[in-house]
């Protein structure tokens, strides 16, 4: 069986650049992982087993929310361009991850209380449609 497979992969392109893209895929989430490993001088985490698998959980837990957070500004962008019939951008709109990390404070002070202000999304995408309409317009020259 894993003969037919590697030929199938030599054979067809398609496949292989599917393999790739989850390849990809996968070393992002390692990536971010390992930026959120590095917060705090990248010092060890735990005196005892317990202590590291918690600390693990706990990683794992903030890179899975920074890629919800990512996907709902994704799929937000995606939608109101479909309403604006604004199928250039929703192409690009398609090559991007949700696993990225550059916008997100990782090493700051966080301070969760009762406050009731939460974010507002539709507020947060007017900044990044007019980044992603700049970027589209630099490809446009390009």
């Amino acid at each position: 069986m894993k003969c037919f497979y590697v030929l199938n992969c030599i054979n067809n392109k398609t496949l292989r650049q599917f393999v790739q893209q989850a390849l990809n895929c996968g070393e992002a989430y390692h990536q971010l992982r390992k930026a959120i490993a590095s917060i705090n001088g990248n010092q060890f985490r735990g005196g005892n087993d317990y202590l590291v698998e918690q600390w693990n959980d706990c990683a794992r837990l903030i890179a899975n929310c920074i890629i919800y957070y990512n996907s709902a500004l994704l799929s937000s962008l995606a939608e109101k361009f479909e309403a604006d019939n604004n199928q250039q951008t929703i192409d690009m709109l398609t090559h991007l991850s949700p696993v990225a990390w550059r916008h997100i404070q990782l090493a700051g002070h966080y301070t969760f209380g009762t406050n009731k202000n939460n974010i507002v999304l539709e507020k947060l995408l007017e900044n990044v449609e007019s980044l992603v309409n700049e970027e589209v317009a630099l490809n446009q020259v390009a």
